[in-house]
């Protein structure tokens, strides 16, 4: 005997096919309309692993996703604050022991300037300025030394010397240049002197030549033309072993002491012979830049060409228009220079 609920079973297992009843399987039987909306809903499981988000701002959050942790704060500096709180920063993801994810932090401290990185950049650019202008202060500067007068006055004269006169020059050439060079010579003595310092500072340098100028002059008589132009083989072999000049150089001077003898008998005296190419008169240039004063010019080598033919020797364009600028023919200090109006003045007299 089957009860009725046996029976409802039984009828829910048969299904009508082509007008037959055939048995159902369990499994694919539709649920009636009541019984589906007698069933209830269950929560999805829960992941096992979930996958966190790395949140590095706010505004790398979409807005649509709810968040997943408290709203962090924001790391804007409170007003009426003024140290900055340490905030730490996110930098990745690693897999924990137990399969899950925990979040690594480094701790940075952030320290917030004022104003923009441009503002910053402005600021340490102006700085570094100020440094500079702090270590070259006194360079070149006369009145940010602080000295006497007389102190004063040495920087100021030094400041407008000709430009090949620096601080590094040795004190015997800034002495030649503010005593001799460019001074009007008449003497023939000191004109022979000239001629042979000139030629001996080919390929040299005047310091080095004015160094050994009392040796010249001891070796060679003081420049009596006279006293040289006798100079027989035996002591022009002791002027070289003695003095260390070259042999070449001991022979061009005596042979031009012959020939300034012959000018003198010639001409009178080679203060005549030699200031006859400039009528007499120096010039006087106008220059502002060393680097535009000129090795020779046309009268340098209109003098070297008639002296060659007379027979000197060592009297090239080059080293004549040196021994104008010695003694005088040319005024070739810079007009910055205070030596170019002084020799100007004795041009007059």
């Amino acid at each position: 005997m089957c009860s009725s609920k046996s029976k409802n079973m039984n009828q829910d297992a048969i299904s009508q096919i082509n007008g037959r009843p055939v048995l159902q399987p369990k499994s694919n039987q539709v649920p009636t309309l009541d019984r589906r909306n007698s069933l209830k809903k269950t929560p999805p499981n829960p992941l096992i692993h979930p996958i966190p988000l790395r949140i590095l701002s706010p505004k790398s959050v979409s807005l649509a996703s709810p968040p997943l942790s408290p709203k962090p704060r924001s790391l804007r500096k409170p007003a009426g604050s003024e140290k900055p709180k340490p905030v730490t920063k996110p930098v990745k993801l690693s897999e924990s022991s137990d399969g899950g994810y925990r979040e690594l932090t480094s701790m940075l401290i952030v320290q917030k300037q004022p104003g923009s990185i441009a503002a910053a950049r402005r600021k340490e650019v102006a700085t570094k300025q100020e440094e500079r202008k702090k270590k070259i202060s006194h360079y070149g500067r006369v009145n940010s030394v602080k000295s006497n007068d007389k102190n004063l006055n040495v920087e100021h004269e030094k400041k407008k010397r000709c430009s090949f006169i620096t601080t590094s020059s040795d004190p015997i050439y800034v002495a030649y240049h503010d005593k001799e060079w460019g001074v009007p010579v008449h003497d023939d003595k000191l004109l022979f002197e000239l001629l042979v310092l000139t030629g001996a500072q080919v390929g040299s340098d005047w310091t080095s030549v004015l160094k050994r100028r009392n040796i010249f002059r001891e070796a060679f008589s003081d420049f009596e033309a006279e006293l040289v132009a006798d100079f027989n083989e035996k002591k022009i072999q002791s002027i070289v072993n003695d003095y260390g000049i070259d042999r070449s150089q001991v022979l061009a001077i005596v042979d031009n002491s012959k020939q300034i003898l012959k000018v003198k008998r010639d001409i009178g005296s080679l203060n005549k012979y030699i200031w006859g190419f400039m009528k007499h008169k120096p010039v006087t240039s106008k220059y502002t830049s060393c680097q535009k004063i000129p090795v020779k010019t046309s009268k340098s080598e209109t003098i070297s060409k008639d002296m060659v033919r007379r027979g000197f020797r060592f009297v090239g364009p080059t080293v004549i228009h040196s021994l104008m600028q010695a003694a005088g023919l040319t005024n070739d200090h810079l007009i910055t220079c205070p030596r170019h109006l002084e020799c100007m003045a004795m041009e007059a007299l």
